[in-house]
């Protein structure tokens, strides 16, 4: 059942992602998820405790995220049929808002220059926009590209074939937990540790997937490499101060390319990682184009090996 309601979600959302009539009406799971998150971190998150207190209280958190996940999931799938369930999960997915964030920035650079390519890439990542060039702007897109690919697709996917619509649900709450409290912020370095921690493990297995399709796909774009892309996943994915950011973030550089990560700006206080990929640094907007294109047919080497698995999981 997991593998079919995963392949079902997956299509749905590829064909009409999450429509902004049912987003206006209801809201979206994150921000369900996202009020229980921001009503944990308001209650037990208090300055007059000791760090440890802080920390602990993050782990009753983390806990009633996944006791609440999980719950949920199980019970939809036992009131509900498999593709009602389906159409659900698509929400938990988003290949369609993903494309079209970062094909605004494409947009942005080629009509409107600098400043119009800045703005459209301040809603995707966290850096100072301002402090970039067009080549910063490039890159910083085709980056985010890369590990919203892995966090935002192939991981709660991959935990929806799994672990089905509980799976799904509890790992983009643990997700959405990490993106609101796991930056080591004063009020969060100690409260957000357990889902910061828990983030990187769940992630694991969906950012080397997420590598795979990239290297796969890597032979089907211009000037694209596979031979080219493994080997800078090989040498340099390690190397990225995320234990997982740094797989498809490498294997997209190598795939077309370029260099990217590196030293920025965030915060007004640089971060000085390495590079992934030995080549171009000056990125342009149809970079932008041809990351797209990687994406897009690294989306489709995912959902027609999820195709297969189902084909394989039925009764003989």
């Amino acid at each position: 059942m997991s593998f079919e309601l995963a392949l079902v979600a997956v299509a749905v959302e590829a064909i009409v992602g999450y429509p902004d009539a049912v987003y206006r009406a209801i809201g979206h799971p994150v921000t369900w998820i996202g009020r229980l998150i921001a009503w944990c971190d308001r209650t037990w998150n208090s300055p007059d405790q000791s760090p440890d207190e802080r920390r602990l209280w993050g782990v009753a958190t983390l806990a009633l995220l996944l006791l609440v996940s999980i719950v949920a999931g199980r019970v939809l799938e036992a009131l509900l049929p498999m593709a009602v369930c389906a159409v659900l999960a698509s929400s938990l997915l988003a290949q369609r808002s993903l494309h079209r964030h970062v094909a605004d920035v494409a947009d942005g650079l080629e009509r409107g220059g600098l400043v119009d390519g800045r703005k459209a890439v301040s809603m995707i990542v966290g850096r100072d926009p301002e402090r970039l060039d067009e080549a910063g702007v490039a890159r910083a897109a085709i980056e985010s590209l890369a590990e919203n690919f892995s966090d935002g697709i192939v991981a709660p996917l991959f935990w929806l074939a799994v672990a089905g619509l509980p799976g799904g649900i509890a790992y983009k709450a643990v997700n959405t937990a990490d993106s609101m409290i796991g930056h080591k912020s004063e009020r969060h370095l100690a409260f957000g540790w357990a889902a910061a921690r828990f983030d990187d493990l769940v992630n694991l297995p969906a950012s080397r997937l997420a590598a795979l399709w990239l290297v796969a796909a890597a032979g089907f774009v211009p000037d694209g490499s596979p031979q080219r892309a493994w080997a800078t996943v090989r040498r340099d994915a390690r190397f990225h101060r995320s234990p997982n950011a740094g797989w498809p973030e490498a294997a997209m550089a190598g795939a077309l390319g370029l260099k990217l990560n590196g030293p920025r700006l965030y915060d007004g206080e640089v971060v000085d990682d390495p590079y992934m990929g030995d080549g171009r640094a000056e990125a342009t907007a149809a970079d932008i184009r041809r990351a797209l294109q990687l994406y897009r047919i690294a989306c489709g080497i995912q959902i027609a090996v999820l195709a297969i698995l189902v084909v394989l999981s039925l009764p003989s």
